[in-house]
């Protein structure tokens, strides 16, 4: 499976030490982890909700490199928490990083998860048909690895890019 992450363009695409900023998925001192998106919106959508990117005209300013990356073995353990919690704001870090921490401390090395930066209800993706036309809806995921994992293969889709506007509307923003 090919899936997707943004990255810092001065930087490797995966973290190596345990010194990664909290997130979602794990607390301090509990890296690497690595957080992968389904799609390239998916990780886009991500940095602007990290950022709290909610106009257009900021895009200009961004510079991020965007990897596709092979996932041999994706998770499939899936943390049994509310959609409210799964797709929630900070708030809801430290609820996701003890269900994250159960999993771990049962031999799970990764689990996979709703994404929490897209709206389900939007389109994913496009289609060509007399122009550029939104595919269907779909459900995206995020897949979260726990522990270093330097076998894993990656390229660089785009160096050093910014997402398109129109995914601003899709982005489930941080209030």
């Amino acid at each position: 499976m090919i899936v997707f992450r943004h990255a810092d363009v001065r930087f490797p695409f995966l973290w190596e030490s345990d010194q990664q900023p909290p997130a979602r998925w794990h607390g301090r001192g509990e890296g690497p982890v690595a957080y992968f998106a389904e799609t390239a919106d998916g990780a886009w959508a991500e940095f602007l909700r990290h950022e709290e990117i909610t106009d257009a005209a900021d895009l200009a300013g961004v510079t991020r490199a965007i990897w596709a990356v092979e996932l041999p073995d994706p998770p499939t353990a899936a943390p049994r928490l509310s959609a409210v919690t799964l797709t929630g704001d900070r708030s809801t870090w430290p609820t996701c990083q003890a269900a994250a921490r159960r999993l771990r401390a049962r031999g799970e090395d990764g689990l996979v998860a709703p994404s929490a930066a897209l709206h389900a209800d939007t389109p994913s993706g496009f289609r060509t048909q007399g122009g550029l036309r939104p595919a269907k809806r779909r459900r995206e995921r995020t897949f979260v690895l726990f522990g270093p994992r330097p076998r894993l293969v990656g390229w660089c889709a785009c160096a050093e890019g910014r997402p398109r506007p129109d995914l601003l509307s899709r982005v489930r923003h941080l209030r």
